[in-house]
């Protein structure tokens, strides 16, 4: 059998058109519910379909009819965690994630969804069964990190469960640190006193880091996602030791969920690392996909962008 070769594509976040635009650049062609390849390659969506654009409802269904047409694989997103979290109860009278705490951001995808309870109800059980990484051998695909330790706590787990559900939605749980690990990414505390801001304004004395090429010795603010920033402070020993290490030697990873600058120049963070989210939910910057062809050190060559 021929091998099969994968296309990535990193966050949509209900940007339709320029889904289109990048299916239609790769060579996938209408045929039916589905976009299919003549050539038999097959998409892998890592997550985060809905919330802040456009078209959130036709993203799901391009998504969707793909995947169950067997021309894409699909895996689950923080904002697709966080959509469900929101609306199921916690027993006190709130929700396991209420809204309040991610700021709004869900409001796109409720105004789109306004009058359509039922449907938003399918649409909540089909992200529910949405896998949390793949391991396909030759290639692994997540979120935002791969860490050995709590892929393997969240292997054969599903938030379809509600009481695993409920377990990682509650505060130190080890389920809930290998969801937030892997859907949302580490994360290294400010110095004391020290804070910064994140892309949307919003003061944090948390830092997101990178997962790879982890020094001995480092500032907390040299290792930040999507950009390294100069604030003094040391990162603790200890929480470095945290930090999970994608090694050289392991499979090509691909994942989205950091808002790389769009300006910056598409390429692998290390040779077989791969972040294909280019911020492409607002303005113009297109979506970014990857070509993958069974290649263990990836190349530069192989991002595709495509313009409206």
């Amino acid at each position: 059998m021929k091998p099969q070769h994968y296309d990535l594509i990193g966050d949509i976040h209900g940007q339709h058109g320029k889904l289109l635009a990048l299916l239609n650049k790769l060579g996938y062609k209408p045929s039916g519910e589905t976009f299919r390849h003549p050539k038999g390659r097959k998409v892998i969506f890592l997550g985060d379909y809905i919330d802040r654009g456009p078209a959130i409802r036709e993203t799901l269904h391009t998504v969707r009819g793909m995947v169950e047409a067997g021309d894409a694989l699909a895996i689950m997103g923080n904002h697709e965690y966080n959509a469900i979290a929101a609306e199921t109860p916690d027993g006190k009278g709130d929700f396991l994630r209420p809204e309040k705490k991610n700021r709004g951001r869900q409001a796109e995808t409720k105004r789109q969804f306004a009058g359509l309870d039922a449907e938003w109800e399918e649409w909540k059980l089909w992200m529910k069964r949405l896998p949390m990484f793949l391991d396909l051998g030759g290639l692994r695909a997540v979120h935002a990190c791969w860490d050995a330790h709590h892929i393997a706590r969240l292997h054969g787990k599903s938030i379809e469960d509600e009481a695993f559900l409920r377990a990682s939605a509650t505060h130190q749980t080890p389920e809930f640190r290998a969801v937030e690990n892997v859907l949302k990414g580490p994360e290294l505390a400010m110095p004391p006193g020290l804070l910064f801001h994140d892309k949307e304004g919003i003061a944090r004395r948390t830092v997101r880091v990178r997962w790879w090429d982890i020094p001995a010795a480092a500032q907390v603010s040299h290792l930040a996602m999507p950009e390294p920033f100069d604030v003094p402070g040391d990162a603790a020993p200890q929480d470095l030791r945290r930090i999970p290490e994608y090694g050289r030697e392991e499979p090509p990873v691909f994942f989205g969920h950091y808002w790389l600058p769009p300006t910056r120049k598409r390429a692998p963070l290390a040779p077989n690392i791969a972040c294909l989210d280019y911020s492409a939910a607002f303005g113009d910057t297109p979506l970014t996909a990857y070509r993958w062809d069974g290649e263990q050190v990836l190349e530069a060559g192989k991002f595709i962008t495509a313009t409206l």
